[in-house]
């Protein structure tokens, strides 16, 4: 919430910034959208790491694809926000192909994590997986 997107001046106070104006909007919308009739809780955090690629917004859930969304505009992007978390909270096990994505927020990807323990086609082993089997050794 602390996002700076350039229309406030360097010494703006927080209420003033991006990220603040972004969650603001969203809120406001909020308990009239389809993502609060589906059980979507929102929470504000104060940071995320994005300085570059401000705003931000990351939709997460117990067991669910974890995504991340930047460079959203506060005065015009709070409907694509409100749509993707309704969209979010409808599929299965969260996973969100990049159709089923507003443009902007196909754009502002900024992050896919499955979840812990997917074992789908996005997600390969990296560690060596050993055989069984004895190999054959020389008597020296």
């Amino acid at each position: 919430m602390r996002c700076r997107d350039g229309r406030e001046q360097r010494d703006s106070d927080l209420a003033q910034r991006g990220g603040r104006r972004l969650a603001n909007a969203i809120a406001a919308q909020f308990d009239a959208s389809e993502a609060a009739r589906l059980g979507v809780r929102l929470r504000g955090v104060n940071c995320m790491s994005q300085c570059k690629r401000p705003c931000v917004v990351a939709l997460s859930g117990a067991g669910r694809f974890t995504y991340l969304f930047g460079d959203l505009d506060p005065a015009s992007h709070r409907p694509e926000v409100l749509a993707v978390a309704a969209a979010y909270a409808q599929a299965e096990g969260g996973f969100l192909p990049r159709s089923a994505r507003p443009r902007v927020l196909q754009a502002g990807i900024l992050g896919r994590i499955p979840p812990f323990g997917f074992a789908g086609d996005l997600v390969e082993p990296l560690t060596p997986t050993f055989s069984t089997q004895t190999q054959e050794t020389c008597d020296p």
